[in-house]
């Protein structure tokens, strides 16, 4: 029989419940119906239980996960401050088996919770899971950590990445370690260049609040894309359990540098401004509600790095992400050298295989030179596509059932959130100080006409 778990929602009454956490949750119950769950929910805002129970049911609903409400109808609801160690030691008591405390609050407040946790006693076990950003700079995430580090111990910090639970990053290890065409490969000496991007056709979306103080590097290169890299070049683990998977993934961060050293070369941003993107015309970035202009938040942001280890010295990780672009278009896209010599009588360009991973729908794509079907001796390029599945979970499935589990596997480690902090703080200098314009790109574009283009 499963172990009950008691999953606490700080911040209940906020979005990221009900738009995600909430459907999430009942899709897991739906797949795996043995699940002992007991759900809580807890807030700032003067609800009842009857009003959580309602929130649950319709955000079960509107998902397609009704029946699944029934595991959960005893949920409750309770008003407390959760930065005030009263309200949460009173939040704490009475519960059996694990319990797991989901922080779905801003990560000021999550800090401030944590640090009010202190005080409290905190049941063994207990699970406690962060939102990101870890932190607003290397000392800072340290600082944070250094807090947590006395409310529980590592193994018991979950700091969600919910594109580590994405089914098509996972798939990264099952191409790359159990296939002997690529495992030999994956190195400098056949693979030219890395890019990992996410462009988005979505623009700001109401999140001034958040995303004018972050911007595109720290909402997605620093958290995720860094995460997806130290997953795409760490060594093979001995197993996909948690310690050596994390001290895989850790140890390529710790090896990640800015190309050359230099932010200002190795750097590019811009900021969208009026434009089609998509079915909607958008404003200007500066003019969208909440935007404070004198911030000079990039909407777009590109950084190049290198892994200065044995596998990974002098090949370039460039890593994108961006809103309001032409197209929706995640992807990992590995560009293998050429090979060294082709022989003679065999005519046309042979240029590097090329590997791409889809970030969904989930695919993969291999791009190959093979022999003209007119012409034998002429080559042509020819693509070798496979549907790798949608996985049984959303992203945030995955990311609840680590939770429940008390599997840190796919969260991110305390001193992995560190060193992300490390790699990306210098190119936020050179940013603050001028050294990299902010360069601009109309809604819908592919970004400034005048940055190379990516393979």
């Amino acid at each position: 029989m499963s172990v009950q778990t008691t999953l606490l929602i700080l911040g209940a009454s906020g979005d990221l419940t009900s738009r995600l956490l909430l459907p999430a949750l009942g899709q897991l119950l739906t797949r795996e119906p043995q699940r002992r769950v007991r759900l809580r929910g807890a807030g700032i805002d003067d609800w009842d239980d009857e009003h959580w129970r309602q929130t649950v049911r319709a955000s079960f609903e509107s998902a397609g996960y009704a029946a699944a409400f029934g595991a959960v109808a005893d949920t409750a609801y309770e008003r407390a401050d959760i930065t005030d160690a009263k309200d949460l030691a009173r939040l704490l008591e009475g519960h059996e088996g694990r319990l797991a405390l989901y922080f779905a609050v801003p990560p000021a407040v999550a800090k401030a919770s944590c640090e009010a946790l202190a005080d409290v006693e905190i049941p063994a076990g207990t699970v406690l899971a962060l939102e990101k950003p870890f932190g607003v700079d290397e000392v800072s995430a340290r600082e944070l950590n250094a807090t947590l580090a006395r409310l529980v111990p590592e193994e018991q910090v979950f700091r969600i990445d919910h594109f580590l639970g994405r089914s098509t990053t996972l798939n990264l290890l099952g191409v790359r370690f159990a296939n002997r065409v690529f495992a030999p490969v994956w190195r400098s000496q056949d693979i030219e260049s890395v890019v990992i991007r996410y462009d988005e056709t979505l623009g700001l979306e109401g999140r001034a609040g958040y995303y004018d103080r972050a911007g595109a590097l720290v909402d997605m290169v620093q958290s995720h894309l860094l995460q997806v890299m130290a997953v795409l070049a760490m060594e093979p683990p001995a197993t996909l359990h948690e310690r050596d998977f994390r001290d895989a993934t850790a140890a390529v961060l710790r090896a990640t540098h800015v190309w050359g050293d230099d932010p200002a070369t190795a750097s590019r941003r811009a900021v969208y401004t009026a434009g089609r993107a998509g079915d909607r015309d958008l404003p200007a970035y500066v003019d969208e509600p909440g935007v404070d202009p004198s911030r000079r938040t990039e909407t777009l942001a590109e950084i190049t790095c290198e892994v200065r280890n044995e596998r990974w010295e002098g090949v370039p990780f460039t890593l994108r992400s961006g809103k309001a672009l032409a197209g929706k278009d995640g992807e990992v896209v590995v560009s293998f050298r050429p090979v060294n010599h082709v022989p003679d009588g065999l005519t046309g360009a042979a240029p590097g295989s090329v590997l791409r991973f889809s970030l969904g729908p989930d695919r993969m794509d291999l791009e190959l030179n093979v022999n003209g079907g007119d012409d034998p001796f002429e080559l042509e390029r020819a693509l070798l596509e496979a549907d790798l599945g949608e996985g049984a979970l959303k992203a945030y499935g995955e990311v609840l059932s680590g939770i429940l589990d008390a599997d840190a596997t796919l969260a991110v480690r305390g001193d992995a959130a560190e060193e992300s902090w490390r790699i990306v703080d210098p190119v936020l200098a050179a940013w603050r100080s001028g050294a990299v314009p902010l360069d601009e790109y109309p809604a819908g574009s592919l970004g400034p006409a005048h940055w190379p283009a990516l393979p």
